[in-house]
């Protein structure tokens, strides 16, 4: 069977529409059989997904960035319900690529063709998320968290005079001048909390936003969810430890007596307040009190370079 290939042209800032000869050429190159479809607006890559799978096409490949491949994975687990997934290639188109830097993929067109044609098969674990108020879990490869890291993305959303780099660290620095902090109990396997806490940041992954080790410890193949709490009283304090972020090893925030990085299987949160909570950079809600996070072990077949 064809493999579907699933273009986003608003991904990498509105730049892969320009590219889609040179995606083409790459899937041509390296020997696959393939049928495009172009997504027309948000979401519409989930029902192109689900629709791929009902067609029986295998691989479904996402061309585009961290977003397109959320999208397409919330429509493979849709559709499939409890059966097998068709395997997810990854033909990088985005800004950041934070889940092919994650899996060591490469991040130009030509390889990801060939990893694609001649690369091996993987399983890889997969985050649900669901929330008061939601009828149906949301999927996510990479990371979620409440708090102040989609308050954060929330700013983010309003800035229109900034891009890039430069627009996320302009809103970080508006999200921690409000100074926001929520009393949250948490339970988890062998543990809980019960506090005020600044984030939680749960990843399948370690590496978010181009830049950021949230979770720096994160594998997505150890059935594990890794997350981080953490409560940072002042302004200052805030401020001070957000460089330790971009460090994915020695010297890491998480190395911060205040910072407690657990590895577990499922999470549960409730909150005294309303929080905003995001998956994959998307935001599910600005008012989530009651939030419940599993594991789905092995649950995506991913296919990447031989030897991985």
């Amino acid at each position: 069977m064809a493999a579907k290939v699933i273009l986003n042209p608003y991904a990498g800032r509105w730049t892969a529409e320009k590219r889609r000869g040179e995606l083409e050429s790459a899937l041509s190159a390296s020997g696959i059989e393939y049928n495009l479809e172009v997504t027309r607006g948000p979401h519409h890559g989930t029902q192109i997904a689900a629709q791929a799978v009902l067609d029986g096409f295998s691989p479904v490949i996402a061309a585009g960035g961290d977003g397109t491949i959320s999208e397409i994975v919330n429509g493979l687990l849709q559709a499939a319900g409890e059966d097998p997934l068709p395997p997810l290639g990854i033909m990088p188109l985005g800004s950041a690529n934070d889940l092919v830097v994650n899996l060591g993929l490469p991040v130009d067109l030509i390889s990801a063709a060939q990893v694609i044609a001649t690369g091996s098969v993987r399983l890889m674990d997969i985050g649900q998320v669901i929330h008061d108020g939601a009828s149906v879990p949301r999927y996510f490869d990479n990371n979620s968290a409440m708090g102040l890291e989609p308050t954060v993305t929330l700013i983010q959303q309003r800035i229109t005079w900034l891009h890039g780099v430069a627009r996320y660290l302009v809103a970080t620095l508006m999200g921690v001048l409000q100074k926001p902090h929520w009393n949250v109990h948490i339970s988890w396997e062998g543990g809980k909390y019960r506090g005020p806490v600044s984030l939680v940041t749960v990843g399948n992954c370690p590496l978010t936003g181009g830049l950021f080790y949230m979770t720096p410890h994160a594998d997505p193949f150890d059935s594990q969810l890794t997350f981080v709490y953490g409560y940072m009283p002042t302004r200052l304090q805030i401020l001070r430890i957000l460089p330790r972020t971009m460090k994915p090893g020695t010297g890491s925030y998480i190395e911060h007596p205040d910072i407690h990085e657990i590895n577990s299987p499922w999470l549960k949160i409730s909150c005294d307040s309303p929080t905003p909570l995001h998956a994959d950079g998307e935001i599910q809600s600005s008012t989530a009190r009651q939030i419940e996070y599993q594991t789905l072990p092995g649950r995506l077949p991913v296919i990447l370079s031989s030897g991985k």
